[in-house]
């Protein structure tokens, strides 16, 4: 048996030599898409959240390992951002791209803004460049000026900042106006950004952010979030988002620790403890989690990124409260990650998803603009950063 954090070292390895490989020298940025057969679509879309993401994941790794090759990848990645991602007279972050870096889907949805947020504060963190941290801040006004009503976040705008409905982040036959994943990946990048600088105003936001989660986000009696929601937040499904839960709990957590107040983090990290206690109840069984329950019935898709966010939303847990079954079910999962969802063949990464047999499920791209290194490469780093005394 090995320590997994040496185990997630090779799996690092492997994610970040897959998305080097991925990089477009000609048009800027990286290749939007790969299918299942590991064909590359050099012409088609490049979403720019998964820009954000790449420019994330790099600027994370460069500084977790010290490699200038990475810094350059982050490099890459930061000027199609800069270039291309940016709308430079309406301000903000298009929803995607052509191949060649033009305009093709000039939506401005706040999920988007945020990831932006996140990656330009942590490529701040890895190069001291004023100009990514002042665009960081333009964001995150943009934010809390236009997308920011009395009680939360809205979700969709068009080019130039006028709403319009969110299809794009609604699911499961119902149109939402407010989401809690939305929310959960604002809370995200102003927590980025306030770890890049301390600010204030930054601070502010965060706590917003945690009271909406804790007040509406979060129901105390099913002990898991609600996800769809009308504008004031009232749910308007049953729907019980297992990989967004565990993935909350220890990302909230982190965010939540980063203020410094002892009586907050308390209060979030008991809705942390629980919501995680329940979702072990729930969702882990055969070596993995399930995807979702929608009014009862139980989408058995084992998913790459809610494996993923499972392992250390297990190990903060464990952390927490030492009781060996998580540390335990951490490893089971990570076990069956590299048994399962790594795929062995030359030249790929990892299965989006599998069936409820553990085979891959035909059709599903190994990159596409949801589908990136950061869910998979964040669990890879974390692990290594955090090193628990874990054995797989």
């Amino acid at each position: 048996m090995e320590r997994i954090a040496d185990r997630a070292k090779v799996l690092l390895h492997n994610i970040i030599t897959f998305w080097k490989g991925l990089r477009d020298d000609t048009y800027g940025g990286y290749y939007g898409y790969m299918s299942q057969e590991l064909e590359v679509d050099k012409t088609a879309e490049k979403g720019c959240i998964l820009n954000s993401r790449i420019l994330w994941f790099f600027s994370e790794a460069a500084m977790l390992t010290g490699r200038e090759d990475l810094r350059r990848e982050a490099d890459h990645a930061y000027e199609f951002l800069m270039e291309h991602c940016l709308d430079k007279e309406n301000g903000g972050v298009f929803w995607s791209l052509t191949y060649d870096g033009q305009v093709l889907d000039s939506t401005k949805h706040t999920y988007n803004q945020a990831f932006a947020i996140y990656a330009l504060s942590s490529y701040y963190r890895l190069t001291g460049k004023p100009e990514a941290l002042d665009t960081a801040f333009s964001l995150f006004r943009r934010i809390e000026e236009t997308c920011r009503d009395e009680v939360g976040y809205l979700e969709a705008f068009t080019r130039d900042w006028q709403p319009e409905s969110n299809e794009k982040l609604s699911e499961n036959g119902v149109l939402a106006d407010k989401t809690m994943n939305t929310l959960l990946h604002v809370f995200e990048g102003y927590s980025g950004l306030y770890l890049a600088s301390r600010d204030p105003a930054v601070e502010k936001a965060m706590r917003f952010c945690l009271k909406i989660y804790a007040e509406k986000v979060y129901d105390p009696a099913l002990k898991r979030q609600l996800v769809f929601f009308d504008t004031h937040y009232n749910s308007i499904i049953d729907l019980y988002s297992y990989g967004h839960d565990i993935e909350s709990s220890w990302l909230i957590d982190w965010g939540a620790r980063l203020l410094g107040d002892e009586t907050l983090t308390a209060n979030i990290e008991a809705i942390d403890e629980e919501m995680a206690r329940a979702i072990y109840k729930t969702a882990y069984y055969n070596h993995s989690l399930a995807n979702e329950c929608e009014r009862g019935k139980v989408d058995e898709t084992r998913i790459w990124w809610v494996q993923a966010e499972s392992v250390l939303g297990f190990v903060n847990l464990w952390l927490k409260c030492g009781e060996p079954a998580y540390r335990d079910a951490a490893a089971d999962i990570f076990g069956f990650i590299e048994e399962k969802l790594v795929d062995k063949r030359p030249g790929s990464e990892w299965f989006w998803s599998l069936d409820a047999n553990g085979n891959p499920i035909p059709g599903k791209p190994i990159v596409e603009p949801w589908k990136c290194p950061y869910h998979n490469g964040r669990m890879c780093m974390e692990l290594i950063r955090k090193d628990p005394d874990i054995y797989v």
